[in-house]
């Protein structure tokens, strides 16, 4: 079992060496780390909700002895989206009170057929549940699950559970957008502090976020970042780039100095590695990271970083095949329940009173009165998506998430959904 630690990780990241460790079958893929969610998942037919408020498992005198866990990763210790599972794992292993020697962990597993390979081998292995954590790994796991019925196959940012048809396959994934909107709110901080010190002015208030692919997720997650930062900064605007790869430090590290050039103040990232921070860092421009604190590599740019904690969903998953009860076609929790969060504030480089705000809206979150998709703070085109779904046949497709005044990302199914562009931000495609 490799044991994930935040000094350890940065320092692997540093290296560049995002693909390194082979696989427990001695595979040896590359293939970066992804979460992808394309845009089809925004018009899947689904009828599963998400589980919001899957209650703590308890681990009362449980007999733990007969399972045994299976997990299927696109990558390694050495990039911060697989490392933050591995982290989750662990925290399954100590909650339920596993040994190592019941938990067989596959890294860099590309998504294809050597996924299917994986999951025969993991349930031949007797694997009563396995998980796979890419986006492009879900064919491959329902391939698998159509031949193991008795075994629970649980895949992370997928979106065709529900509508496989198979009771053991499940989709899961955390309210990211969350973390998100609240390290946005800490960028929107910063540039108010840079407008009253007069380093820039309030149009000048411009962000840039170096993003993976143009796929409902990253979409998904930098508006929300974006509306976080809009929250206290209402002249902000920002500009996307994507590197098209989930872990590449050069691409990332080249995006954040294009992102400079055309006059971004404060950064962002929706991709695995330092690259970005680092850019960040030579050039003295604020940066919010992602998977993990970046202050190692940029003690004086890095504001704080998104993150997520798999660690309930693992805990949860894993106790409910002990306890014989089902589990969730369809898994999401955020601030509420502990499953995402940002990493401890940069108080060399946030600017005074941050701690506060985010406490603030923190639990607003938790308390469900602040929605990040709130349909009053945004536009598409100058129009409000309710009137759009009125209006424009091309935009029907949102009437099953957009009700109640806001969209309800994650909501209808575990899959990030949001892939509206919304006024205020300028997305530039890579070649």
């Amino acid at each position: 079992m490799k044991k994930v630690f935040t000094l350890f990780l940065v320092l692997a990241m540093l290296t560049g060496l995002v693909t390194g460790c082979s696989s427990s079958d001695k595979k040896d893929t590359t293939e970066p780390a992804a979460t992808t969610t394309p845009t089809e998942a925004a018009t899947t037919d689904s009828t599963a909700s998400t589980d919001e408020a899957t209650p703590a498992p308890t681990t009362e005198a449980t007999d733990v002895s007969g399972i045994k866990v299976g997990i299927i990763y696109v990558g390694d210790e050495n990039e911060g989206y697989t490392a933050a599972h591995m982290a989750g794992i662990d925290e399954m292993i100590k909650t339920l009170g596993l040994s190592e020697d019941q938990v067989i962990e596959k890294t860099n597993i590309a998504e294809d057929e050597s996924c299917y390979d994986a999951a025969v081998d993991l349930a031949d292995q007797g694997c009563n549940i396995i998980f796979a954590n890419s986006f492009g790994h879900e064919d491959y796991m329902l391939q698998a699950a159509k031949e193991y019925p008795e075994v629970q196959f649980c895949h992370a940012t997928g979106y065709k559970a529900a509508s496989s048809g198979l009771p053991n396959v499940h989709n899961y994934f955390t309210s990211v957008y969350e973390s998100r909107y609240v390290s946005g709110v800490v960028a929107g901080l910063k540039l108010n502090e840079m407008i009253e010190k007069g380093t820039i002015t309030a149009d000048k208030a411009k962000m840039g976020y170096v993003g993976a692919y143009p796929y409902a997720e990253v979409v998904s997650g930098y508006t929300s970042f974006y509306l976080g930062a809009k929250s206290v900064c209402p002249s902000v605007t920002m500009e996307v780039q994507y590197t098209n790869s989930w872990a590449d430090m050069a691409g990332e590290s080249e995006v954040a100095k294009k992102l400079i050039q055309d006059g971004c103040v404060l950064l962002s990232q929706h991709a695995d590695t330092t690259g970005a921070p680092t850019a960040a860092e030579e050039a003295k421009v604020p940066i919010v990271g992602y998977n993990v604190d970046m202050t190692s590599v940029a003690p004086n740019a890095a504001l704080t970083s998104a993150t997520i904690n798999w660690g309930p969903y693992y805990t949860y998953a894993v106790k409910s095949i002990l306890d014989k009860t089902p589990i969730a076609t369809d898994w999401c929790q955020g601030f509420k329940e502990g499953a995402v969060g940002i990493s401890p504030l940069n108080d060399a480089v946030v600017a005074a009173g941050t701690a506060d705000k985010v406490a603030e809206v923190e639990a607003a979150l938790k308390d469900g009165t602040l929605k990040v998709f709130d349909t009053s703070t945004f536009t598409v085109n100058g129009s409000k998506i309710e009137d759009l779904i009125k209006s424009n046949a091309d935009f029907e497709k949102y009437s099953a998430y957009v009700s109640d005044g806001y969209f309800h990302e994650s909501e209808v199914i575990s899959a990030p959904a949001f892939d509206l562009r919304i006024d205020g931000i300028t997305e530039l495609t890579q070649n």
